[in-house]
Protein backbone atom coordinates (compact mmCIF):
# COMPACT_ATOMS: atom_id res chain seq x y z
CA UNK A 1 0.00 0.00 0.00
CA UNK A 2 2.94 2.32 0.68
CA UNK A 3 4.22 1.68 -2.84
CA UNK A 4 0.76 2.43 -4.25
CA UNK A 5 0.66 5.69 -2.28
CA UNK A 6 4.07 6.73 -3.59
CA UNK A 7 3.03 5.81 -7.12
CA UNK A 8 -0.16 7.88 -6.91
CA UNK A 9 1.77 10.85 -5.51
CA UNK A 10 4.23 10.58 -8.37
CA UNK A 11 1.46 10.55 -10.95
CA UNK A 12 -0.09 13.59 -9.29
CA UNK A 13 3.20 15.47 -9.66
CA UNK A 14 3.31 14.58 -13.36
CA UNK A 15 0.39 16.96 -13.88
CA UNK A 16 2.65 19.99 -13.49
CA UNK A 17 5.69 20.53 -15.74
CA UNK A 18 7.61 21.99 -12.80
CA UNK A 19 7.21 18.79 -10.73
CA UNK A 20 7.01 16.28 -13.58
CA UNK A 21 10.61 15.05 -13.29
CA UNK A 22 10.29 14.56 -9.53
CA UNK A 23 6.97 12.78 -10.12
CA UNK A 24 8.58 10.46 -12.63
CA UNK A 25 11.36 9.55 -10.19
CA UNK A 26 8.87 9.07 -7.34
CA UNK A 27 6.67 6.78 -9.43
CA UNK A 28 9.70 4.72 -10.40
CA UNK A 29 10.66 4.33 -6.73
CA UNK A 30 7.12 3.25 -5.88
CA UNK A 31 7.13 0.65 -8.62
CA UNK A 32 10.59 -0.56 -7.59
CA UNK A 33 9.39 -1.11 -4.02
CA UNK A 34 6.32 -2.96 -5.27
CA UNK A 35 8.35 -5.27 -7.51
CA UNK A 36 10.92 -6.02 -4.81
CA UNK A 37 8.34 -6.76 -2.12
CA UNK A 38 6.26 -8.93 -4.46
CA UNK A 39 9.19 -10.96 -5.76
CA UNK A 40 10.59 -11.56 -2.28
CA UNK A 41 7.19 -12.25 -0.72
CA UNK A 42 6.25 -15.03 -3.11
CA UNK A 43 9.84 -16.30 -3.15
CA UNK A 44 9.92 -16.22 -6.91
CA UNK A 45 13.57 -15.26 -7.03
CA UNK A 46 16.44 -15.09 -4.61
CA UNK A 47 17.52 -11.58 -3.57
CA UNK A 48 20.72 -11.99 -5.58
CA UNK A 49 18.84 -12.95 -8.74
CA UNK A 50 16.39 -10.10 -8.24
CA UNK A 51 19.15 -7.50 -7.86
CA UNK A 52 20.94 -8.93 -10.89
CA UNK A 53 17.74 -8.48 -12.87
CA UNK A 54 17.36 -4.93 -11.61
CA UNK A 55 20.90 -4.08 -12.68
CA UNK A 56 20.41 -5.54 -16.15
CA UNK A 57 17.02 -3.86 -16.58
CA UNK A 58 18.33 -0.51 -15.34
CA UNK A 59 21.30 -0.74 -17.71
CA UNK A 60 18.98 -1.38 -20.67
CA UNK A 61 16.73 1.51 -19.62
CA UNK A 62 19.71 3.85 -19.20
CA UNK A 63 21.03 2.90 -22.62
CA UNK A 64 17.64 3.43 -24.27
CA UNK A 65 17.16 6.81 -22.59
CA UNK A 66 20.62 7.96 -23.63
CA UNK A 67 20.65 6.65 -27.19
CA UNK A 68 17.12 7.31 -28.46
CA UNK A 69 16.79 10.63 -30.25
CA UNK A 70 14.06 12.98 -29.06
CA UNK A 71 12.50 12.78 -32.51
CA UNK A 72 12.23 9.01 -32.05
CA UNK A 73 10.41 9.24 -28.72
CA UNK A 74 6.99 8.45 -30.28
CA UNK A 75 8.36 5.15 -31.59
CA UNK A 76 9.87 4.37 -28.21
CA UNK A 77 6.65 5.11 -26.37
CA UNK A 78 4.75 2.96 -28.85
CA UNK A 79 6.99 -0.04 -28.40
CA UNK A 80 7.01 0.34 -24.59
CA UNK A 81 3.22 0.23 -24.66
CA UNK A 82 3.57 -3.02 -26.60
CA UNK A 83 5.87 -4.45 -23.91
CA UNK A 84 3.22 -3.68 -21.31
CA UNK A 85 0.59 -5.47 -23.36
CA UNK A 86 2.90 -8.44 -23.93
CA UNK A 87 3.53 -8.77 -20.20
CA UNK A 88 -0.19 -8.85 -19.46
CA UNK A 89 -0.77 -11.38 -22.23
CA UNK A 90 1.98 -13.66 -20.96
CA UNK A 91 1.00 -13.46 -17.28
CA UNK A 92 -2.70 -13.98 -18.01
CA UNK A 93 -1.92 -16.84 -20.38
CA UNK A 94 0.46 -18.47 -17.90
CA UNK A 95 -2.13 -18.35 -15.12
CA UNK A 96 -4.73 -19.95 -17.39
CA UNK A 97 -2.42 -22.71 -18.64
CA UNK A 98 -1.17 -23.41 -15.12
CA UNK A 99 -4.72 -23.98 -13.90
CA UNK A 100 -5.59 -26.14 -16.90
CA UNK A 101 -2.49 -28.32 -16.51
CA UNK A 102 -3.31 -28.81 -12.81
CA UNK A 103 -6.96 -29.52 -13.70
CA UNK A 104 -8.01 -26.74 -11.34
CA UNK A 105 -11.42 -25.14 -11.66
CA UNK A 106 -10.97 -21.46 -12.45
CA UNK A 107 -13.48 -19.22 -10.63
CA UNK A 108 -15.67 -17.22 -12.98
CA UNK A 109 -14.34 -13.84 -11.84
CA UNK A 110 -10.75 -14.98 -12.29
CA UNK A 111 -11.60 -16.49 -15.66
CA UNK A 112 -13.16 -13.23 -16.84
CA UNK A 113 -10.13 -11.18 -15.80
CA UNK A 114 -7.80 -13.68 -17.48
CA UNK A 115 -9.73 -13.39 -20.74
CA UNK A 116 -9.70 -9.59 -20.51
CA UNK A 117 -6.00 -9.56 -19.70
CA UNK A 118 -5.27 -11.75 -22.72
CA UNK A 119 -7.59 -9.85 -25.08
CA UNK A 120 -6.43 -6.33 -24.19
CA UNK A 121 -2.80 -7.36 -23.81
CA UNK A 122 -2.73 -9.02 -27.24
CA UNK A 123 -4.45 -6.08 -28.95
CA UNK A 124 -2.01 -3.68 -27.27
CA UNK A 125 0.98 -5.78 -28.32
CA UNK A 126 0.29 -6.02 -32.04
CA UNK A 127 -1.35 -2.59 -32.23
CA UNK A 128 1.74 -1.02 -30.69
CA UNK A 129 4.04 -2.89 -33.05
CA UNK A 130 2.08 -1.54 -36.03
CA UNK A 131 2.18 1.98 -34.54
CA UNK A 132 5.94 1.65 -34.09
CA UNK A 133 6.39 0.36 -37.65
CA UNK A 134 4.41 3.27 -39.08
CA UNK A 135 6.29 5.86 -37.06
CA UNK A 136 9.66 4.24 -37.80
CA UNK A 137 8.64 4.11 -41.49
CA UNK A 138 9.24 0.37 -41.58
CA UNK A 139 5.81 0.26 -43.22
CA UNK A 140 3.73 2.91 -44.92
CA UNK A 141 2.40 5.58 -42.61
CA UNK A 142 -0.68 6.01 -44.80
CA UNK A 143 -4.03 4.50 -43.76
CA UNK A 144 -4.42 0.93 -44.99
CA UNK A 145 -8.04 0.12 -45.64
CA UNK A 146 -10.05 -2.52 -47.49
CA UNK A 147 -13.75 -3.21 -48.08
CA UNK A 148 -15.79 -4.36 -45.08
CA UNK A 149 -12.90 -3.62 -42.74
CA UNK A 150 -15.12 -2.34 -39.94
CA UNK A 151 -17.49 -5.29 -40.32
CA UNK A 152 -14.55 -7.69 -40.10
CA UNK A 153 -13.29 -5.97 -36.94
CA UNK A 154 -16.73 -6.24 -35.37
CA UNK A 155 -17.00 -9.91 -36.40
CA UNK A 156 -13.60 -10.73 -34.89
CA UNK A 157 -14.50 -8.91 -31.68
CA UNK A 158 -17.74 -10.86 -31.39
CA UNK A 159 -15.81 -14.08 -32.08
CA UNK A 160 -13.45 -13.30 -29.19
CA UNK A 161 -16.40 -12.63 -26.88
CA UNK A 162 -18.12 -15.86 -27.96
CA UNK A 163 -15.01 -17.99 -27.55
CA UNK A 164 -14.27 -16.45 -24.16
CA UNK A 165 -17.79 -17.21 -22.92
CA UNK A 166 -17.51 -20.76 -24.25
CA UNK A 167 -14.16 -21.18 -22.50
CA UNK A 168 -15.64 -19.94 -19.21
CA UNK A 169 -18.76 -22.05 -19.33
CA UNK A 170 -17.61 -25.35 -20.79
CA UNK A 171 -16.97 -28.19 -18.38
CA UNK A 172 -14.43 -29.75 -20.69
CA UNK A 173 -10.74 -29.04 -20.39
CA UNK A 174 -10.15 -27.38 -23.76
CA UNK A 175 -7.22 -25.30 -24.84
CA UNK A 176 -8.16 -24.49 -28.44
CA UNK A 177 -10.68 -21.73 -27.53
CA UNK A 178 -7.99 -20.01 -25.49
CA UNK A 179 -5.43 -20.20 -28.29
CA UNK A 180 -8.08 -18.96 -30.73
CA UNK A 181 -8.80 -15.95 -28.49
CA UNK A 182 -5.09 -15.16 -28.39
CA UNK A 183 -4.69 -15.45 -32.16
CA UNK A 184 -7.79 -13.42 -33.02
CA UNK A 185 -6.88 -10.75 -30.47
CA UNK A 186 -3.42 -10.41 -31.98
CA UNK A 187 -5.00 -10.05 -35.43
CA UNK A 188 -7.52 -7.55 -34.08
CA UNK A 189 -4.70 -5.33 -32.78
CA UNK A 190 -3.22 -5.18 -36.28
CA UNK A 191 -6.53 -4.46 -37.99
CA UNK A 192 -7.43 -1.71 -35.53
CA UNK A 193 -4.25 0.29 -36.17
CA UNK A 194 -3.46 -0.18 -39.87
CA UNK A 195 -6.29 2.16 -41.03
CA UNK A 196 -4.79 4.97 -38.99
CA UNK A 197 -2.38 7.38 -40.63
CA UNK A 198 0.92 8.45 -39.12
CA UNK A 199 -0.29 11.97 -38.34
CA UNK A 200 -3.14 10.59 -36.20
CA UNK A 201 -0.72 8.63 -34.05
CA UNK A 202 -0.96 10.94 -30.99
CA UNK A 203 -4.48 9.68 -30.36
CA UNK A 204 -3.57 6.08 -31.06
CA UNK A 205 -0.53 6.13 -28.79
CA UNK A 206 -2.50 7.60 -25.89
CA UNK A 207 -5.19 4.98 -26.45
CA UNK A 208 -2.68 2.12 -26.58
CA UNK A 209 -1.13 3.49 -23.41
CA UNK A 210 -4.56 3.28 -21.83
CA UNK A 211 -4.98 -0.28 -23.10
CA UNK A 212 -1.67 -1.31 -21.54
CA UNK A 213 -2.81 0.15 -18.21
CA UNK A 214 -6.18 -1.62 -18.32
CA UNK A 215 -4.50 -4.88 -19.27
CA UNK A 216 -2.12 -4.43 -16.34
CA UNK A 217 -5.03 -3.82 -13.96
CA UNK A 218 -6.76 -6.98 -15.22
CA UNK A 219 -3.54 -8.91 -14.68
CA UNK A 220 -3.37 -7.47 -11.16
CA UNK A 221 -6.77 -9.00 -10.42
CA UNK A 222 -5.60 -12.33 -11.83
CA UNK A 223 -2.50 -12.57 -9.63
CA UNK A 224 -4.05 -10.67 -6.67
CA UNK A 225 -1.51 -7.83 -6.81
CA UNK A 226 -2.89 -4.58 -5.37
CA UNK A 227 -0.13 -2.35 -6.71
CA UNK A 228 -0.63 -3.64 -10.24
CA UNK A 229 -4.37 -3.04 -9.94
CA UNK A 230 -3.90 0.52 -8.69
CA UNK A 231 -1.15 1.48 -11.14
CA UNK A 232 -2.91 -0.18 -14.07
CA UNK A 233 -6.18 1.54 -13.26
CA UNK A 234 -4.47 4.92 -12.98
CA UNK A 235 -2.60 4.49 -16.26
CA UNK A 236 -5.70 3.17 -18.00
CA UNK A 237 -8.00 5.95 -16.79
CA UNK A 238 -5.48 8.73 -17.45
CA UNK A 239 -4.89 7.32 -20.93
CA UNK A 240 -8.62 7.33 -21.68
CA UNK A 241 -8.92 10.93 -20.44
CA UNK A 242 -5.95 11.96 -22.58
CA UNK A 243 -7.40 10.13 -25.59
CA UNK A 244 -10.68 11.99 -25.09
CA UNK A 245 -8.80 15.31 -24.99
CA UNK A 246 -6.91 14.41 -28.16
CA UNK A 247 -10.12 13.33 -29.92
CA UNK A 248 -11.76 16.61 -28.95
CA UNK A 249 -8.78 18.51 -30.35
CA UNK A 250 -9.31 16.75 -33.68
CA UNK A 251 -13.11 16.82 -33.63
CA UNK A 252 -13.12 13.03 -33.64
CA UNK A 253 -15.20 10.55 -31.74
CA UNK A 254 -13.58 8.30 -29.18
CA UNK A 255 -15.92 5.56 -30.38
CA UNK A 256 -14.35 5.84 -33.84
CA UNK A 257 -10.94 5.27 -32.32
CA UNK A 258 -12.08 2.41 -30.11
CA UNK A 259 -13.61 0.52 -33.03
CA UNK A 260 -10.90 1.19 -35.57
CA UNK A 261 -12.91 3.53 -37.77
CA UNK A 262 -10.43 6.31 -37.19
CA UNK A 263 -8.18 7.88 -39.79
CA UNK A 264 -10.24 7.58 -42.89
CA UNK A 265 -11.27 10.88 -44.39
CA UNK A 266 -15.00 10.99 -45.03
CA UNK A 267 -15.10 14.16 -47.13
CA UNK A 268 -13.13 15.70 -49.94
CA UNK A 269 -12.62 19.41 -50.19
CA UNK A 270 -13.55 20.97 -53.50
CA UNK A 271 -11.08 23.79 -53.03
CA UNK A 272 -7.79 23.87 -54.90
CA UNK A 273 -4.86 26.21 -55.26
CA UNK A 274 -5.71 27.06 -58.88
CA UNK A 275 -5.42 30.78 -59.43
CA UNK A 276 -3.94 31.39 -56.00
CA UNK A 277 -0.43 32.62 -55.38
CA UNK A 278 1.77 32.52 -52.35
CA UNK A 279 4.08 35.25 -51.17
CA UNK A 280 7.57 34.08 -50.33
CA UNK A 281 9.84 36.01 -48.03
CA UNK A 282 13.61 36.14 -47.63
CA UNK A 283 15.24 35.55 -44.28
CA UNK A 284 16.47 39.17 -44.23
CA UNK A 285 12.94 40.58 -44.48
CA UNK A 286 11.50 38.07 -42.03
CA UNK A 287 14.23 38.93 -39.54
CA UNK A 288 13.30 42.63 -39.68
CA UNK A 289 9.66 41.80 -38.88
CA UNK A 290 10.67 39.66 -35.93
CA UNK A 291 13.31 42.03 -34.57
CA UNK A 292 10.84 44.90 -34.25
CA UNK A 293 7.77 42.87 -33.19
CA UNK A 294 6.43 43.36 -29.68
CA UNK A 295 4.43 40.12 -29.64
CA UNK A 296 5.49 36.92 -31.37
CA UNK A 297 3.77 33.54 -31.16
CA UNK A 298 5.59 30.41 -32.31
CA UNK A 299 3.49 27.48 -33.53
CA UNK A 300 5.64 24.32 -33.57
CA UNK A 301 4.71 21.28 -35.62
CA UNK A 302 6.14 17.97 -36.72
CA UNK A 303 8.40 19.82 -39.16
CA UNK A 304 10.26 21.30 -36.20
CA UNK A 305 10.75 17.81 -34.77
CA UNK A 306 12.03 16.43 -38.08
CA UNK A 307 14.49 19.31 -38.48
CA UNK A 308 15.41 19.14 -34.77
CA UNK A 309 15.09 22.91 -34.76
CA UNK A 310 13.95 23.36 -31.14
CA UNK A 311 17.29 24.69 -29.93
CA UNK A 312 17.62 27.37 -32.63
CA UNK A 313 13.96 28.27 -32.03
CA UNK A 314 14.82 29.03 -28.39
CA UNK A 315 17.88 31.02 -29.53
CA UNK A 316 15.68 33.03 -31.91
CA UNK A 317 13.18 33.71 -29.13
CA UNK A 318 15.91 34.95 -26.81
CA UNK A 319 17.15 37.37 -29.48
CA UNK A 320 13.65 38.74 -30.04
CA UNK A 321 13.18 39.20 -26.30
CA UNK A 322 16.51 41.02 -26.01
CA UNK A 323 15.16 43.50 -28.53
CA UNK A 324 12.06 44.09 -26.42
CA UNK A 325 9.55 41.63 -27.85
CA UNK A 326 7.69 38.85 -26.09
CA UNK A 327 7.66 35.30 -27.42
CA UNK A 328 5.20 32.56 -26.51
CA UNK A 329 4.49 29.12 -27.92
CA UNK A 330 1.06 27.91 -29.03
CA UNK A 331 0.73 24.15 -28.64
CA UNK A 332 -2.03 22.23 -30.41
CA UNK A 333 -2.90 19.03 -28.58
CA UNK A 334 -2.20 16.83 -31.60
CA UNK A 335 0.86 18.62 -32.95
CA UNK A 336 3.61 16.07 -33.50
CA UNK A 337 3.26 12.32 -33.23
CA UNK A 338 2.67 11.63 -29.57
CA UNK A 339 0.83 13.38 -26.75
CA UNK A 340 2.89 16.32 -25.53
CA UNK A 341 5.43 15.88 -28.34
CA UNK A 342 6.00 19.62 -28.84
CA UNK A 343 6.17 20.27 -25.09
CA UNK A 344 8.85 17.61 -24.70
CA UNK A 345 10.95 18.97 -27.55
CA UNK A 346 10.74 22.57 -26.33
CA UNK A 347 11.47 21.52 -22.75
CA UNK A 348 14.58 19.73 -24.05
CA UNK A 349 15.70 23.10 -25.43
CA UNK A 350 15.08 24.71 -22.01
CA UNK A 351 12.11 26.76 -23.16
CA UNK A 352 10.34 27.93 -19.97
CA UNK A 353 7.17 25.98 -19.23
CA UNK A 354 5.12 29.11 -18.64
CA UNK A 355 5.70 30.19 -22.25
CA UNK A 356 4.09 27.04 -23.65
CA UNK A 357 0.36 27.63 -23.88
CA UNK A 358 -2.42 25.28 -24.94
CA UNK A 359 -4.68 26.29 -27.82
CA UNK A 360 -7.59 27.36 -25.62
CA UNK A 361 -5.29 29.58 -23.55
CA UNK A 362 -3.68 31.50 -26.40
CA UNK A 363 -6.06 31.45 -29.36
CA UNK A 364 -7.65 34.80 -28.54
CA UNK A 365 -4.21 36.42 -28.39
CA UNK A 366 -3.54 35.97 -32.11
CA UNK A 367 -5.67 39.07 -32.78
CA UNK A 368 -3.03 41.20 -31.07
CA UNK A 369 -0.01 39.22 -32.24
CA UNK A 370 2.47 41.09 -34.48
CA UNK A 371 4.04 37.99 -36.01
CA UNK A 372 3.05 34.33 -35.84
CA UNK A 373 5.71 31.82 -36.90
CA UNK A 374 4.44 28.44 -38.06
CA UNK A 375 7.20 25.83 -38.04
CA UNK A 376 6.22 22.71 -39.92
CA UNK A 377 2.60 22.66 -38.76
CA UNK A 378 -0.13 22.29 -41.33
CA UNK A 379 -3.61 20.97 -40.65
CA UNK A 380 -3.74 22.41 -37.11
CA UNK A 381 -3.52 25.96 -38.56
CA UNK A 382 -5.69 25.47 -41.67
CA UNK A 383 -8.61 27.97 -41.65
CA UNK A 384 -10.57 25.50 -43.80
CA UNK A 385 -11.48 23.82 -40.53
CA UNK A 386 -13.65 26.88 -39.83
CA UNK A 387 -14.70 27.94 -43.34
CA UNK A 388 -15.03 24.91 -45.63
CA UNK A 389 -17.86 22.47 -44.77
CA UNK A 390 -16.62 20.12 -47.51
CA UNK A 391 -13.19 19.84 -45.91
CA UNK A 392 -12.32 16.58 -44.11
CA UNK A 393 -11.02 18.66 -41.20
CA UNK A 394 -14.10 20.91 -40.97
CA UNK A 395 -15.05 21.41 -37.34
CA UNK A 396 -11.60 20.58 -35.98
CA UNK A 397 -10.45 23.24 -33.50
CA UNK A 398 -7.39 25.01 -34.89
CA UNK A 399 -4.92 27.65 -33.84
CA UNK A 400 -6.16 30.98 -35.23
CA UNK A 401 -2.84 31.90 -36.79
CA UNK A 402 -4.58 33.63 -39.71
CA UNK A 403 -5.80 36.34 -37.33
CA UNK A 404 -2.27 37.53 -36.53
CA UNK A 405 -1.13 40.83 -38.07
CA UNK A 406 1.56 38.92 -39.96
CA UNK A 407 2.25 35.22 -40.37
CA UNK A 408 5.48 33.56 -41.47
CA UNK A 409 5.17 29.90 -42.43
CA UNK A 410 8.32 27.78 -42.51
CA UNK A 411 7.96 24.83 -44.89
CA UNK A 412 10.13 22.79 -47.20
CA UNK A 413 7.55 22.95 -50.00
CA UNK A 414 3.87 23.53 -50.69
CA UNK A 415 3.11 19.88 -49.96
CA UNK A 416 -0.20 19.19 -48.23
CA UNK A 417 -0.46 17.97 -44.66
CA UNK A 418 -1.84 14.64 -43.52
CA UNK A 419 -5.39 15.57 -44.50
CA UNK A 420 -4.18 16.00 -48.09
CA UNK A 421 -5.91 19.33 -48.63
CA UNK A 422 -4.78 22.81 -49.56
CA UNK A 423 -4.06 25.12 -46.67
CA UNK A 424 -5.85 28.46 -47.09
CA UNK A 425 -3.42 30.03 -44.66
CA UNK A 426 -0.56 29.80 -47.16
CA UNK A 427 -2.44 31.99 -49.65
CA UNK A 428 -3.73 34.55 -47.16
CA UNK A 429 -2.73 38.21 -47.77
CA UNK A 430 -0.93 38.48 -44.44
CA UNK A 431 0.99 35.22 -44.84
CA UNK A 432 4.55 34.89 -46.14
CA UNK A 433 6.29 31.61 -46.88
CA UNK A 434 9.90 31.05 -45.85
CA UNK A 435 10.86 27.91 -47.74
CA UNK A 436 13.58 25.52 -46.67
CA UNK A 437 14.66 23.26 -43.86
CA UNK A 438 13.29 24.67 -40.60
CA UNK A 439 16.59 24.51 -38.74
CA UNK A 440 18.51 26.25 -41.53
CA UNK A 441 15.81 28.88 -41.99
CA UNK A 442 15.69 29.74 -38.30
CA UNK A 443 19.48 29.78 -38.09
CA UNK A 444 19.44 32.30 -40.96
CA UNK A 445 16.91 34.41 -39.04
CA UNK A 446 19.16 34.31 -35.98
CA UNK A 447 22.13 35.46 -38.04
CA UNK A 448 20.17 38.31 -39.62
CA UNK A 449 18.70 39.54 -36.34
CA UNK A 450 22.14 39.62 -34.73
CA UNK A 451 23.22 42.03 -37.46
CA UNK A 452 20.34 44.46 -36.89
Amino acid sequence: MAAAGIFITGLKQLQNPATARQGNRLSAVGMLIAIAVTVLQIELLSPAAMFAGLIVGSAIGWWMARSVQMTSMPQMVAILNGFGGAASLLVGGAEFLKSELRSEVIPVDTGVTIQLSVLIGAVTLTGSIIAWAKLQEVMSGKPITFPAQKALNALLFLAVIGLSIYQLTTTESLLWPFYAVVGISLLLGILLVIPIGGADMPVVISLLNSYSGIAGAMTGFVIRNDVLIVSGALVGSSGIILSQIMCKAMNRSLANVLFGAFGGATATSAKSSAGLTVKSIAAEDAAIQLAYATSVIVVPGYGMAVAQAQHVVRELAELIEKKGGTVRYAIHAVAGRMPGHMNVLLAEANVPYDKMLAMEDINTDFDNCDVAIVIGANDVVNPAARTDPSSPIFGMPILDVDKAKSCIVLKRSMGAGFAGIENELFYAPRTSMLFGDAKKSISALVTEIKQL
